[in-house]
């Protein structure tokens, strides 16, 4: 079976294999199921630029089509995450932008942010080091974080006289720590300690450096092994049902659930436990 980076309809768009995904912006690296993607810039602690900005959001959109990626890591390199937007190739220009062209490019931010929730696998993040500004805002779309005792994280945008809501930030933050803690790190624009970040729920667990990576990628590879399309499902019900009343929220999972109970995992599971095996997921 051939799998795709691209759009769902294969009537549109160009189309590359996703576990050969060659990336130009940033490092890809595929195995047992797991994408991990490394932003690369380490002498500058990873910032990002338009180009990294707009690669980043067309594999996440590419994701929704794949099949043979069932998780995905997201790091950086060189003891850092990421320092935010490249201070002279992002906030420079937009200093010179027209309106349009600066919608244009905050639509675009923002889109990668939706792109990464919208995907069906389990997103981790594995934070080490700087992770600011839009970094922060990549962790905080992860479905699930993994930090350092020295990782600090820090909604910056004050900081370049911007609101605090950019990319989805006063939207997902207070869901994620709080309203109060949330509103605290968009003011002031000061960095969560991983202490703090651990303590308000922002990382579900520290690592050192060392292992940080390898903690996460096998987070990923467990998720991967198992039945992917119920965690497609599950990152979708959690995703839906933060605007529905709670009656709607459980005649969604109704649904749900009966349509997950069509599939062969569902069955494959069944079968192993009758036979007192372990089940192994096929995704389908």
């Amino acid at each position: 079976m051939t799998h795709y980076i691209g759009p769902a309809n294969p009537m549109h768009g160009q189309f590359k294999a996703t576990a050969d995904y060659q990336a130009s912006h940033f490092a890809w690296h595929y195995g047992n199921g797991v994408g991990t993607i490394t932003l690369n810039r380490p002498e500058r602690k990873n910032p990002l630029t338009f180009d990294s900005y707009h690669e980043l959001r067309t594999l996440f959109h590419g994701l929704r089509a794949s099949t043979d990626v069932k998780a995905v890591v997201v790091t950086g390199a060189g003891g850092n995450f990421c320092s935010g937007g490249d201070v002279h190739e992002i906030i420079g220009p937009l200093t010179r932008m027209t309106m349009p062209e600066l919608l244009a490019f905050t639509r675009m931010t923002g889109d990668l942010i939706k792109a990464m929730r919208d995907c069906p696998q389990p997103v981790i993040g594995a934070i080490d080091g700087i992770c600011a500004g839009a970094g922060a805002m990549m962790a905080l779309a992860c479905d699930m974080r993994l930090g350092t005792p020295g990782a600090k994280t820090a909604f910056l945008f004050t900081r370049v006289g911007l609101a605090g809501a950019d990319m989805g930030a006063c939207a997902l933050l207070p869901r994620l720590i709080g309203q109060g803690r949330a509103s605290e790190l968009l003011f002031t624009g000061r960095a969560m300690s991983a202490a703090e970040g651990l303590a308000w729920g922002f990382f579900n667990a520290l690592h050192e450096p060392a292992e940080v990576l390898s903690r996460a990628q096998a987070l990923a590879a467990e998720l991967a092994a198992g039945p992917t399309f119920a965690h497609g499902m599950t990152k979708t019900m959690l995703q839906q049902e933060w605007s529905m009343s709670i009656e709607q929220a459980v005649e969604a999972e109704a649904q749900a659930q009966a349509i997950c109970m069509q599939t062969q995992d569902f069955r494959r599971a069944y079968e192993a436990f009758a036979a007192k095996q372990k089940p192994v997921f096929g995704g389908d």
